[in-house]
């Protein structure tokens, strides 16, 4: 089997690869995720791919966890929210 081909039973890498955003959001139902998992066990290409997806989220993640806003700045982004919920 080579990293990326069409698959006999499952979704081939293509499609796979579409999912990738919402198996890592959690966004699959039950099911879904289980025939994604499945395809990943079998695929290695896939698996670093998710692997890699989900390793630079950590990492941005992680990164930016330290940035803080400066307080005006987040006092006016609320603001604009407040005023476009009302439909100003």
């Amino acid at each position: 089997m080579t990293d990326h081909e069409t698959h006999q039973e499952g979704p081939d890498c293509g499609v796979a690869l579409r999912e990738l955003y919402g198996f890592l959001d959690g966004e699959l139902t039950a099911p879904r995720r289980a025939i994604i998992t499945s395809h990943l066990d079998n695929c290695m290409g896939c698996l670093e791919a998710f692997d890699f997806e989900a390793e630079l989220r950590v990492a941005i993640a992680t990164c930016c966890r330290s940035e803080t806003v400066p307080e005006r700045l987040r006092t006016q982004v609320l603001e604009a929210i407040q005023r476009s919920d009302e439909g100003h």
